[in-house]
């Protein structure tokens, strides 16, 4: 508190200089000074899984032994197609955000099970990609209590009877940008004197659930702003990280889209010789499970 009204003495005293503050107006500012020690705080959310230490970036396979590199390596793809595909989100361990605090998991990761970001047109478009049987998406009956690396998510997704587990993760950071300082606070706040940034990073890999092995990556980076006040609440806040996070997903979908296509073609029934086998008489299917939060 003593430290807020330094700061308005010190704007009464620029104002001063320039003659531009009355008592009454002086009286506002310290008035409305002190009633902004009330003002709603906002939790920003959890950080983003690391993929390093999931084990599925080449960054990761850098740091390897001779020895864990050669098993690295000789990890094969093995999937089935037309293939299932498990879809998972991981984000740092005991992830929270303002609207979702029921992660899933004691490990060195947690897994969200609530589908705040992934709309029913973006999962839709990945359940019609080519060479892909059906969707999986894991839920609270499969994933296991402890998350500590890749192959806890394929244990979960070999129950599912899937090929292919699709590891994605959010990274979002926030910021702010002063547009009219001294208009800001003259006006105690009332006057959107900054501009509030969102930025968005959602990535993914495609893993091979019987073997690890990593088909391909998919990144995206979105953006989100909105003007903001001292009066700015949580919810609005948060909504601005909603919008950022469901484009970066979507935009990541679409990236996917064209990932995959070369997954199918290098490693389906018609691609090279290290080609996944095709299921006989398999049919284009929606697996479903039912949804937590």
């Amino acid at each position: 508190m003593r430290g807020m009204f330094a700061s308005v003495r010190n704007v009464l005293r620029v104002f001063n200089v320039f003659g531009v503050v009355g008592v009454g107006v002086a009286m506002v500012l310290v008035m409305g000074a002190a009633t902004l020690g009330g003002c709603s705080s906002y939790s920003v959310p959890g950080g983003p899984a690391d993929f390093r230490a999931l084990g599925i970036t080449q960054d990761q396979q850098a740091s390897l032994t001779d020895k864990e590199i050669a098993e690295r390596l000789a990890r094969k793809p093995a999937a089935n197609f037309p293939a299932v595909i498990a879809t998972v989100r991981v984000q740092d361990n005991n992830y929270r955000s303002h609207s979702y605090h029921g992660s899933r998991g004691e490990g060195k990761f947690s897994v969200v099970t609530l589908r705040e970001l992934e709309s029913d047109v973006d999962m839709e478009r990945l359940g019609k990609l080519p060479m892909v049987r059906g969707l999986a998406p894991m839920n609270r009956l499969v994933v296991p209590e402890r998350v500590n690396d890749e192959k806890s998510l394929r244990l979960a997704a070999a129950d599912l009877q899937a090929d292919v587990v699709l590891v994605y993760t959010i990274d979002t950071r926030f910021g702010s940008k002063t547009l009219i300082p001294i208009l800001g606070t003259i006006t105690l706040g009332v006057f959107p004197a900054e501009e509030a940034q969102v930025t968005t990073t959602a990535s993914a890999a495609l893993v091979d659930v019987r073997t690890g092995y990593i088909y391909g990556l998919a990144e995206s980076t979105e953006k989100a702003s909105q003007l903001a006040n001292l009066w700015t609440t949580s919810d609005a806040i948060d909504d601005s990280r909603l919008r950022a996070e469901k484009a970066a997903f979507s935009k990541m979908v679409g990236e996917i889209e064209k990932t995959w296509v070369r997954v199918a073609a290098g490693y389906g029934p018609t691609g090279g010789p290290q080609g996944g086998t095709q299921t006989p008489g398999a049919a284009k299917t929606d697996v479903k499970t039912e949804g937590g939060k």
